[in-house]
């Protein structure tokens, strides 16, 4: 929510809406570009991962014999 409240607030920047928002456009562009990189990887590309690493070690788990 805080991410998404900040590119909503950065937007008039980006646009270049207002009075020298001109000079600070390049700033708004770069804080929304990287905000929207980092919530796609906190929320799509680091779940893959871990989803991914996890059922690597429960196959590694399920082939490796009983121990006593």
């Amino acid at each position: 929510m805080t991410a998404l409240a900040t590119i909503a607030g950065m937007l008039p920047l980006a646009f270049a809406w207002g009075a020298g928002s001109q000079m600070l456009q390049p700033l708004a562009i770069a804080v929304i570009g990287g905000i929207l990189i980092s919530m796609v990887l906190s929320l799509v590309i680091t779940p893959a991962v871990h989803y991914y690493l996890s059922h690597e070690e429960m196959r590694v788990e399920e082939l490796s014999p009983a121990q006593s």
